[in-house]
């Protein structure tokens, strides 16, 4: 198939999205000889309006797992916003070391229903938005080594076919409800009102944690102020040069308990060409 353009599209409050996704369209466009570019779609800015593209582009489109699914105030712009208009498409979620429990599919079939191909997806673990302990230092170098073996297989499909592929089966329900948060005592963590606070004596009032917040909920002149809802991505706590965010809401803490106590193994990667 002709291919003249690969996209990376990346929803990536905590980076880990980023990294997964560029890289393997970096591999793509040095394999099929093509130009390489990058679409940053976390922030409100950066969703405002429609990316339109067409059949001879290659976009690899990524987003972090959320409750096992993607996430929900974030779905309806991946469900309008993305026009493919017969694109190829692969499909990468990341998740940070429990499952990627149905985000795949649900991934893969809004990109169909948005008009792409999806030709491949892959699901990788990255160290965990909440804890450190939960996959330390991933992706890592086994880690890119897979995701370059994913991207080579990718690109070998691509390259030899001489019609449009089926969609690409993975794993997972489109359809399945979210996964449901527990705490320490088996019971669901009901932390949905849950905000950032902030460590004033550190705080130096930079904004960055503002310009970050994918959701624009936290008052650039006042960044002790969050305004608006609050989604747990922890890019603002992951992102303060001073360490000055932090959660505190015992129902959060005690799921982030319950997470490193229960799935500090080492978790797989998974891939579908």
């Amino acid at each position: 198939m002709k291919i003249e353009n690969v996209c990376a599209l990346y929803f990536s409050p905590t980076d880990n999205t980023r990294i997964v996704v560029c890289r393997v369209a970096e591999n793509l466009a040095r394999a099929m000889g093509v130009p390489c570019r990058q679409i940053p779609w976390t922030t409100p800015k950066e969703r405002e309006k429609e990316e339109i593209f067409q059949e001879t582009d290659l976009v690899v489109v990524g987003g972090p797992t959320y409750a096992g699914k993607l996430p929900n105030k974030i779905l309806p712009d991946y469900q309008e916003k993305l026009r493919g208009n017969g694109a190829l498409a692969v499909a990468v979620v990341t998740y940070g070391n429990r499952s990627f429990d149905n985000s795949l599919a649900e991934l893969c079939a809004t990109l169909e229903a948005d008009g792409f191909h999806t030709v491949a997806g892959g699901a990788f673990v990255g160290v965990h938005a909440f804890s450190d302990e939960l996959a330390p230092g991933r992706p890592g170098e086994e880690d890119f080594g897979e995701i370059d073996a994913f991207s080579e297989r990718i690109a070998g499909k691509v390259m030899a076919a001489q019609e449009i592929p089926e969609p690409v089966q993975v794993q997972g329900d489109a359809a399945a409800p979210y996964y449901v948060p527990k705490g320490m005592d088996g019971q669901p963590a009901k932390f949905l009102k849950a905000k950032p606070k902030t460590h004033e004596d550190l705080c130096v009032k930079c904004g960055l944690c503002a310009r970050n917040c994918p959701m624009g909920s936290i008052e650039l002149s006042d960044p002790l102020q969050v305004t608006g809802i609050c989604i747990k991505c922890q890019s603002c706590v992951r992102k303060c040069p001073q360490h000055a965010k932090y959660f505190d809401d015992p129902a959060f803490l005690s799921h982030r308990q319950m997470l490193e106590q229960n799935f500090a193994r080492r978790a797989e990667n998974y891939t579908a060409v």
